[in-house]
């Protein structure tokens, strides 16, 4: 009689590990949200001190032009750097998409071995949100004029 090859039995996490790992899964998505909260303020901080520095520049403009009919060469440079910085806080959405999409996967692997190796799902009721398909919702590793989307 042949000899049927049977599974190896699946690997048990210990339950202390599980637990430990599972906390500190829930730390590092915890630190990612506060993370994004800081990230936030910090961008809507830059956008209205960009919008306040433009608008103050167009009324500037406004007065040298009526004198001089072009505008002045450190008007039109204030304005080119103006523009490479808003380009540079397009920074805070990739930051944002990538911060949200890290979150999703440790939620997920947090609820999974809560679920899976804690045996916190008795009732089979427990809802464990898919790990996101794509490794990186944000491809890009670095920022020039036009090469990002904003918002």
């Amino acid at each position: 009689m042949l000899a049927s090859p049977q599974e190896p039995p699946p690997l048990a996490l210990p339950v202390l590990a599980a637990t430990e790992l599972q906390d500190h899964l829930l730390v590092a998505n915890n630190d990612l949200e506060r993370l994004q909260r800081l990230l936030d303020d910090a961008s809507q901080a830059l956008m209205q001190h960009f919008t306040y520095a433009s608008e103050h520049m167009d009324a500037a403009l406004v007065h040298l032009q009526a004198a001089s009919q072009s505008e002045p060469p450190p008007i039109r440079e204030a304005r080119l750097t103006l523009a490479h910085a808003i380009t540079a806080l397009q920074f805070q959405d990739m930051a944002s998409q990538l911060i949200a999409h890290t979150t999703r996967r440790l939620r997920s692997c947090a609820d999974r071995l809560a679920r899976d190796a804690l045996a916190d799902d008795e009732d089979g009721t427990a809802v464990v949100d898919e790990t996101p398909l794509r490794p990186n919702p944000v491809t890009q590793d670095e920022m020039d004029a036009g090469s990002i989307e904003l918002f």
